[in-house]
């Protein structure tokens, strides 16, 4: 009798046990002030990280969110394979998977966006200079762009103030309205100095191939350098690696673009790197999303520049050199642009 009292308080026990379980457990998915990771998905283009560029900015800032929000956020990345066909495909996988917020890092994600946001209302997509028209502050959608055109003008300006031929260069990666703003603003801020340069474009390809193919990149510099320019402007991601292997074997200059390209080679490089045209892409991709976890990010067009410090040029240790005698000439430009005294074209 005494062992049976034993295992029916032991039961009674447990099942008491189980009903506090599980009326906290409902309290606590029925408390809107409990604790709950933010989940935030990443997405790199073709190349990933590693590419000196676009993609390694991108994972700087993902890495200082994780940094400053530590356990507030959850946070996965991917990678676009080489086709870049299953783009839409992870998208789609991580909002199924219950992703508040995912980012695809390139302009090449827009068009996958816009089917895939329709279908998942309850997930934010975020797409790095990717443009998608008649969007709202309600859409579930935001393009993080940049004025590319105000930096490109700086080293625009740069280029015809330290060429020493009267001639440059440049070389945009995939052929289309985001490498053409790069190119309209470093043809103004160049003219901007001098009327009368001469300035030599190409482009490596009309797809986003050419942002990975340095051999095409380093025979069209060399092409241009023949022909007589001393400076070029690769914008052109990776294959911009090609431009200075040129610029190298030509004893040239060339200028970089999105990350300082002087801090990511080896010194007997860098002393032929005129600047680079940074974008923060690390600071977008952080702002961005520190404002989804506060519920502050809201869908449209989220566009900076020269003011925000989102674009500019590059100074180091290894280029001081180069620009000493030109800096006072581009800051004192660059706070025309921030004024809107000068507003560089982003086309042609």
């Amino acid at each position: 009798m005494r062992n049976g009292r034993i295992v029916g308080g032991l039961i009674a026990l447990l099942i008491v046990g189980t009903l506090a379980v599980g009326w906290l457990f409902l309290k606590e998915l029925k408390n809107p002030n409990a604790k709950t990771r933010y989940k935030v998905a990443v997405i790199f283009d073709k190349g990933g990280q590693g590419d000196k560029g676009f993609n390694d900015m991108a994972f700087a800032g993902l890495q200082r969110a994780r940094r400053e929000l530590g356990d507030q956020i959850a946070t996965t990345t991917f990678e676009a394979s080489s086709g870049g066909d299953n783009r839409e495909l992870i998208m789609r996988l991580e909002a199924e998977n219950g992703a508040d917020l995912v980012i695809g890092v390139g302009h090449t994600f827009a068009a996958p966006v816009v089917r895939v946001a329709t279908e998942h209302p309850g997930t934010h997509f975020a797409v790095i200079d990717g443009y998608i028209a008649d969007l709202r502050p309600e859409s579930n959608v935001t393009c993080l762009l940049f004025r590319a055109e105000e930096g490109s003008f700086l080293v625009g300006e740069a280029a015809a103030m330290k060429s020493k031929t009267g001639s440059i260069g440049f070389i945009g990666g995939m052929e289309g309205p985001l490498i053409q703003s790069f190119e309209a603003g470093y043809f103004a801020g160049a003219r901007y100095v001098n009327p009368n340069i001469v300035i030599i474009s190409d482009y490596i390809g009309r797809t986003v191939d050419a942002y990975f193919d340095p051999d095409t990149a380093r025979k069209l510099s060399t092409k241009q350098y023949d022909a007589g320019a001393d400076i070029i402007f690769a914008a052109a991601g990776a294959s911009g690696e090609g431009v200075l292997d040129a610029a190298v074997q030509a004893e040239k200059l060339m200028i970089g673009v999105d990350q300082d390209r002087s801090m990511n080679s080896p010194p007997d490089r860098s002393h032929h790197i005129l600047t680079s045209m940074v974008k923060r892409i690390d600071n977008v991709v952080y702002t961005t999303i520190l404002s989804a976890q506060q519920g502050k990010l809201v869908g449209g067009y989220m566009e900076r520049g020269l003011a925000d410090n989102a674009v500019g040029y590059a100074e180091n240790y290894y280029n001081g050199h180069h620009l000493e005698n030109i800096k006072a000439r581009l800051d004192e430009t660059r706070q025309f642009i921030i004024d809107k005294k000068i507003v560089p074209p982003h086309t042609l």
